[in-house]
């Protein structure tokens, strides 16, 4: 069998809700997709810009976007870094007007909140975050990937799965690595499972890691 199908379209509607969240017209809905891009870019520009975290990883989950007629609703969602700690309300301010003015929208209210993940090596984004980190360390790959593994199975998961792929360790050849702990059911609908697609530029070139955590059954 074919793995042609995204891992979390697949289960659309049972486990998994989109991301973005509004209705447009056919003509505003490339003007709407856009925007998404313009906010989440924006916040990820903010954070790199004004936290500095000693792993070097960001600690962004998901930023989540919900759309009204006159406002505008972003739930970012972190695990490693919170806003709020230290001079969180004033950082959320000036994020709101950052992103107001990118957006250049005066009709519409921007709103963003800080949701914490309680156990966040559980989140494939923050894990790829932080494999992508170790290899611009030049660190064994096999490495940061049993590392990131273990963090994966502290935080509770049922299982985890990680490729990397390009030009691993320097190598010539590009090639795929890839090394799974526990099961990752993905061909069950009913299993939640987690993925992202994580680019990393490093020295040699770009590697592209790929993440599946099995959280559960639902």
């Amino acid at each position: 069998m074919g793995q042609k199908i995204h891992p979390l379209g697949f289960r659309l509607g049972t486990t998994q809700s989109h991301d973005s969240i509004w209705f447009a017209q056919p003509r505003d809905y490339s003007e709407n997709l856009k925007e998404d891009k313009i906010i989440r870019d924006c916040i990820k520009n903010y954070i790199q810009k004004t936290i500095r975290i000693s792993s070097g990883v960001e600690g962004i989950g998901r930023i989540k976007i919900k759309k009204r007629i006159d406002r505008i609703q972003v739930i970012i969602y972190m695990g490693l870094q919170n806003l709020f700690e230290e001079g969180g309300p004033r950082r959320i301010e000036e994020l709101q007007t950052n992103v107001q003015k990118k957006l250049n929208c005066v009709n519409r209210k921007i709103n963003i909140a800080i949701t914490r993940i309680p156990n966040a090596y559980s989140d494939p984004n923050i894990l790829a975050e932080f494999i992508g980190e170790q290899l611009k360390n030049r660190i064994s790959f096999r490495k940061a990937i049993q590392k990131a593994i273990e963090l994966a199975e502290q935080a509770g998961t049922k299982g985890v799965q990680v490729q990397i792929a390009g030009r691993i360790d320097g190598k010539e050849i590009a090639r795929v690595e890839w090394i799974r702990e526990g099961g990752v059911p993905l061909q069950t609908i009913r299993a939640k499972i987690d993925y992202c697609s994580y680019p990393v530029r490093t020295i040699y070139g770009v590697l592209g890691i790929k993440v599946w955590i099995f959280l559960n059954n639902d």
